[in-house]
């Protein structure tokens, strides 16, 4: 089968977002999971507005002047987050996801960044061995939660919208609790009004880009998470995640009625440092 890789263009995301939804729906079935997009345009939507950003590389495989699979690569920050990664169930075990997933590996080894990852869905055996065989590292699993929202109050935890003054306090307490920072995410979710932040004793000591699949969270303690979470409206579907190796936070999760819809693995190449805090990341990483 031979394969072009080439960059997304607009018009690329009306197929990109049926392909993305039919193989992640088909790879649910075959295992017995629930899809994790519900429709078609809830898989394009997001494939749309990547297409669009201009720090996020879109790439897509053609075969035959065909579409057959797509990659997105977010350069928002120091680190990138390769991911979605789809292939079209016709056109699957021909190497397509390889091809896509070694041009973009080498596209962040040319960029300069220090390090690239992904979320891998956990029961995809063949992602991981690939991943794997590409040379990212395992480095931990994470449980999608999904459910009603939880609705606790944390006395002494004040949640709050963040500010455009907020996002140096941001950017450094996501540099202590993982050795990085994620500004462009920060910035884009202050902008558009979902950031929160969280403060305890006359500081922020938390902040999310929203409590959700697609976004991310840090914070200095558990209490600090747990409050954002319960100010959270919803976490949509799959719900977010959240590292199963903090106990204590995975626990609370399911004593407050959240289920896990799936579980994920987060893979990385270059810098990684174990966190030192609270924090759930995003599909990305």
């Amino acid at each position: 089968m031979a394969v072009t890789i080439r960059e997304a263009v607009h018009d690329d995301w009306v197929e990109a977002g049926r392909i993305c939804y039919e193989a992640f729906a088909t790879l649910a079935d075959e295992h017995g999971f629930p899809h994790d997009f519900p429709t078609v345009q809830a898989a394009s939507d997001p494939i749309r507005w990547m297409i669009g950003h201009p720090d996020i590389t879109g790439l897509v495989a053609e075969s035959d002047g065909r579409v057959v699979g797509s990659l997105f690569m977010d350069r928002r920050g120091p680190i990138w987050a390769i991911g979605p990664i789809s292939v079209d169930p016709t056109a699957q075990d021909r190497g397509v996801g390889r091809l896509l997933t070694q041009t973009a590996v080498d596209r962040w080894r040319a960029g300069g960044s220090p390090g690239v990852r992904l979320v891998q869905i956990a029961y995809h055996n063949r992602s991981i061995s690939l991943y794997t065989r590409l040379g990212f590292d395992a480095r931990g699993t994470l449980a999608a939660m999904h459910g009603e929202p939880v609705r606790e109050e944390m006395p002494g935890y004040v949640v709050r919208p963040a500010t455009p003054a907020d996002a140096a306090a941001c950017d450094a307490l996501c540099f202590r609790v993982h050795g990085h920072t994620r500004p462009g995410e920060v910035r884009e979710a202050i902008e558009s009004g979902d950031g929160r932040v969280v403060e305890h004793l006359g500081r922020i000591t938390g902040y999310t880009t929203r409590v959700n699949y697609f976004f991310h969270s840090v914070a200095e303690s558990n209490d600090d998470m747990r409050a954002l979470i319960c100010a959270a409206d919803g976490y949509g579907t799959p719900g977010f995640l959240v590292p199963i190796a903090n106990h204590d936070l995975f626990r609370w999760c399911l004593e407050h009625g959240l289920r896990v819809f799936f579980l994920t693995t987060l893979m990385s190449i270059g810098l990684y440092q174990e966190p030192e805090g609270a924090w759930l990341p995003s599909v990305g990483y």
